[in-house]
């Protein structure tokens, strides 16, 4: 039996009367968003959606918000070609994103916070011009409750932090991305990585981006270390509490 005095992280652990009570007392919704995408031979696919729930829950237990069921999928134009990404739509991702946020605030949540471990340029447009659609209707609907949602990626922070921990060149698969996901889940690394730069054409649009970096690697892996992804994913933390406090306001 469940001890009632149980704290339950994720929403969709709630009973009906508690995620009414929740909504009622305004409480803060993380809803993380992730990807199944190539990150080099060394990390495994899940790494964006690991990412951004790990600092999720972290945030959850810190300042009360609760976490929304992830979505581990996302737009990944770059590395589509390499085996074991699975990129969908842009529209499929702005509809899913949509009706869940749609659907949060229809059950009374109104202050929620679109959490990203996946940073590609279309799939944040995707989730930006979805919550923009929904704080825009609520605000044509002439509510009493202004609805407010944040979206950002959680790499945001953490390129915050390059100076520090990486090379100025360092993004995806890098020593960021595999410092963290050592600190988060070490059973899940596959081998020491390689490093290695590359640049897109600037302007040009592209059939075969993975021509461009064959490793599916941007940053040197191989200077990762779990010391730094702790205090990288610490600091993620410390910034997203932050937020959470601000979009109570």
């Amino acid at each position: 039996m469940t001890n009632n005095k149980t704290k339950y992280l994720w929403l969709d652990e709630l009973g009906t009367k508690e995620a009414a009570q929740a909504a009622k007392e305004g409480t803060v919704i993380i809803f993380p968003v992730g990807s199944v995408e190539e990150h080099g031979e060394h990390l495994p696919l899940c790494t964006d959606s690991i990412q951004s729930e790990h600092i999720a829950l972290e945030v959850a237990k810190k300042t009360g918000c609760l976490v929304a069921p992830p979505l581990r999928y996302g737009i990944c134009n770059a590395t589509r070609n390499f085996s074991g990404t699975i990129s969908i739509q842009f529209d499929t991702l702005y509809k899913i994103a949509h009706d869940i946020l749609s659907e949060l605030v229809r059950n009374g949540f109104n202050r929620i916070i679109v959490l990203s471990g996946h940073a590609g340029n279309s799939h944040m447009v995707a989730l930006r011009l979805a919550a923009q659609e929904i704080v825009l209707a609520n605000e044509k609907a002439g509510l009493s409750r202004t609805v407010r949602i944040m979206v950002l990626s959680d790499f945001d922070f953490a390129q915050e932090l390059t100076p520090d921990y990486a090379k100025v060149s360092d993004g995806h698969a890098g020593t960021l991305e595999t410092s963290r996901m050592m600190e988060i889940r070490p059973e899940l690394i596959k081998s020491k990585g390689e490093a290695s730069v590359w640049q897109m054409p600037r302007f040009e649009v592209v059939a075969h981006p993975e021509m461009y970096f064959p490793s599916g690697i941007n940053g040197d892996p191989t200077t990762a270390t779990a010391e730094k992804g702790q205090k990288i994913n610490k600091y993620i933390v410390q910034q997203v509490e932050k937020l959470v406090e601000e979009i109570k306001q």
